[in-house]
């Protein structure tokens, strides 16, 4: 029997009362689930946190000895429990350690995406599927008008700018991903990262990830003109919004976030539209429940099929 209640957000985030933990929890909590090192979804000062090596790994990195009070490494594919709750982390294909939640208690099976993409990524391991009754997934870009373009086809565009880029991304994720996909498909592009992403990128090693050539940004290169592809965190990108010399270029899947019409990069670590309909597809829930965005289209798409609920 599905329990509309199993999950439910209170003033700390997102809660399962029936084993008292939170999933991702905005603020510190005593059992926390954590899906993945970004900061929306991983807070400091949790007493006791379950995550996998990687998320645990990029925390100890952002945080220190404050990421937890107890870090429980947990790896894929192997139950554990907290109360009557068995839960097993399934790879979410978003950043490397991100996890899905598969929650079984009494016999009935609740899925929580996390954040999670489809799309191919040599710096994370690739999403998998399992069946649930109950898919709860973020509906960041849940609207039939958004289709991500190939994001291969979208790193291309660079070859054909032959200045030096300034290139917005953020740092945990997206910068990675940016450049194995340079090296990559824009082989002749030399790639410059900004010094506060260089740590990042040492964690990435130490799990495994050759990301391919890039090195610490230095000012001498960049008043050169060799086609460089500076990669710069946002506060960096927004405070050279007067440089010369360079495109500027901002990847996302956000259309507002893009540096002009002309000049985009639309490169999403999310689900669009497309991608939410095949997670339902294989996850063949009984019922959806939507969260991190608008589920509105979604309710109303699946209204004669599936029954969805929106809670966040």
């Amino acid at each position: 029997m599905i329990l509309d209640d199993f999950i439910a957000y209170n003033t700390n985030g997102l809660y399962c009362r029936y084993a008292d933990f939170y999933l991702d929890p905005q603020q510190p909590v005593e059992n926390a689930v954590i899906t993945h090192a970004h900061a929306d979804h991983a807070v400091a000062g949790n007493q006791n946190v379950y995550a996998t090596e990687a998320t645990l790994a990029f925390m100890e990195l952002r945080y220190g000895n404050k990421k937890a009070k107890v870090s429980y490494t947990v790896p894929y594919h192997t139950p554990f429990n907290i109360g009557e709750v068995q839960i097993t982390f399934i790879p979410a294909g978003h950043m490397p350690g991100s996890a899905q939640v598969l929650m079984e208690y009494r016999g009935t099976r609740y899925l929580y995406t996390g954040d999670y993409k489809l799309q191919a990524d040599a710096t994370c391991e690739p999403i998998e599927w399992v069946q649930a009754d109950v898919l709860i997934t973020e509906s960041t870009f849940a609207d039939p008008n958004t289709q991500h373009p190939d994001p291969v086809e979208e790193i291309k565009k660079l070859n054909d700018i032959k200045i030096n880029i300034l290139l917005g991304a953020y740092s945990l994720g997206k910068s990675q991903r940016l450049i194995s996909m340079i090296n990559q498909h824009a082989p002749q592009k030399t790639v410059l990262v900004h010094h506060r992403i260089m740590p990042i990128n040492a964690v990435y090693k130490k799990l495994g990830y050759d990301l391919g050539a890039h090195q610490v940004y230095n000012r001498k290169l960049m008043k050169e003109q060799r086609e460089y592809v500076y990669i710069v965190p946002p506060f960096t990108f927004d405070s050279y919004i007067r440089a010369t010399g360079v495109k500027r270029l901002f990847a996302s899947g956000w259309k507002n976030l893009q540096a002009n019409q002309q000049d985009t990069l639309f490169i999403s670590d999310h689900v669009d539209w497309n991608d939410i309909l095949e997670a339902v597809k294989q996850v063949n829930p009984q019922q959806i429940w939507t969260l991190h965005g608008d589920g509105r289209q979604l309710k109303e798409y699946f209204k004669n099929d599936i029954f969805v609920k929106i809670i966040g």
